[in-house]
């Protein structure tokens, strides 16, 4: 009897000893080679992205863009903002511009990271360039001749080229609106033949614009023609409040009648 107590309690212990090689062995693999994860949700950043309703706006340019001359600090380009918001519409804005811009410097600020990264996100990009090309802050006026014009013009043209095709290369399909310049010398002398001169520069913009798809030319020369100094900032340069509500709601108007070009 004796021995089979024995021989009960040495087996017993034997298979308790099986079991725990084996539960050590379990746990020696599991650390060597690594456990398998449990399944899980996925995380935050590995939800599929919901579209937003929000509208990109980036805008590019020099003063006028930066909104130079309006109390408010706005520009036409705040105050485009602030009427499609009033139509219903979400609104992100960007607002790039920087006052003395020329189109050579434009073209180099794109080549920056974060710049091109915005325009990359854009849904609508937003532009005034070659107002500081053609006055020259208002030598122009005093060499009116042909051959200057031709040759700032040409720079211009070849710049604005190298422009919208570098947009188009970070973003295929962003709206591009490009606001056309006014004279803010026409009641200056050889104002009329500098009208002369903004109305084909206008009209050489708009043919490099219908070049590229969804590239909008939007006239201004227009607004300004009649009563100039009554839209014009104390520098008689710039555009005040009125002036850039005056292109703001030409601009807003495009914008909101093409559903923003999403």
């Amino acid at each position: 009897m004796h021995s089979k107590k024995v021989r009960f309690i040495t087996a017993f212990a034997f298979l308790a000893c099986l079991l725990w090689l084996f539960g050590l062995g379990w746990t020696v693999k599991d650390y060597l080679l690594g456990a398998k994860p449990a399944a899980s949700l996925p995380s935050a950043t590995e939800q599929p992205l919901i579209p937003s309703d929000e509208l990109k706006i980036v805008a590019l340019g020099d003063s006028l863009t930066r909104g130079t001359g309006d109390i408010e600090g706005k520009g036409y380009v705040g105050y485009v903002s602030d009427q499609l918001k009033q139509d219903g519409m979400e609104i992100s804005l960007i607002n790039l511009g920087i006052k003395g811009l020329v189109s050579s410097q434009l073209a180099e600020q794109m080549k920056e990271t974060e710049i091109k990264r915005q325009i990359g996100q854009a849904d609508v990009i937003m532009m005034t360039i070659g107002g500081n090309d053609l006055f020259l802050g208002g030598q122009t006026l005093s060499d009116l001749s042909e051959a200057s014009i031709k040759g700032l013009e040409e720079a211009y043209l070849i710049n604005l080229k190298t422009i919208i095709s570098g947009i188009r290369a970070l973003n295929k399909e962003a709206a591009i609106y490009l606001l056309g310049l006014y004279n803010p010398f026409s009641e200056l002398q050889n104002g009329e033949l500098m009208s002369s001169v903004v109305r084909d520069w206008n009209a050489k913009t708009a043919e490099t614009l219908a070049q590229f798809s969804q590239a909008v030319f939007i006239p201004t020369y227009d607004l300004f023609q009649q009563n100039t100094s009554s839209y014009l900032f104390t520098d008689h340069f710039h555009p005040n409040e009125k002036g850039y509500r005056l292109m703001a709601e030409r601009a807003a108007a495009l914008i909101a009648g093409a559903g923003g070009q999403r």
